[in-house]
């Protein structure tokens, strides 16, 4: 067990960890968790990449969200969304992301404040990716 717990410290970068308490749910798939820069968890809702999902959120982090052949989630791209979303820039942001092959947005929410926001924006992306 020990063995398991170091490789998991030993790991670095952003990676998708499914929550278990949720492994047994009809629903399970539309939440998840991702690990952070810092080793901090995030609890994310799982949505379609569709325009209409992306429109309506505020306030939150939006991650773009490709998996592989095994189902592993893989950050294509993260955005801040803010209180007054800009239509274009976010269509335009969400256009380049299924270009990248991205096929699901994960929208963490429980940030209370601008700030905080930004902080889990930086931990959550990786180096490559610019939010919009």
């Amino acid at each position: 067990m020990r063995d398991l717990r170091n490789d998991r410290t030993r790991r670095t970068g952003v990676r998708e960890e499914r929550l278990r308490a949720t492994a047994g749910l009809r629903s399970s798939s539309t939440l998840s968790s991702w690990r952070g820069h810092s080793g901090r968890r995030y609890i994310v809702g799982v949505h379609a990449l569709n325009e209409a999902e992306l429109l309506d959120v505020t306030d939150a982090v939006i991650l773009a969200v490709k998996r592989d052949r095994t189902g592993t989630g893989m950050v294509i791209d993260a955005a801040m969304a803010a209180a007054d979303p800009s239509e274009e820039i976010r269509l335009r942001w969400l256009k380049k992301a299924q270009g990248r092959g991205a096929t699901e947005l994960h929208i963490h929410r429980l940030a209370a404040t601008e700030a905080d926001r930004r902080a889990i924006f930086e931990d959550l992306r990786e180096n490559e990716t610019q939010g919009s």
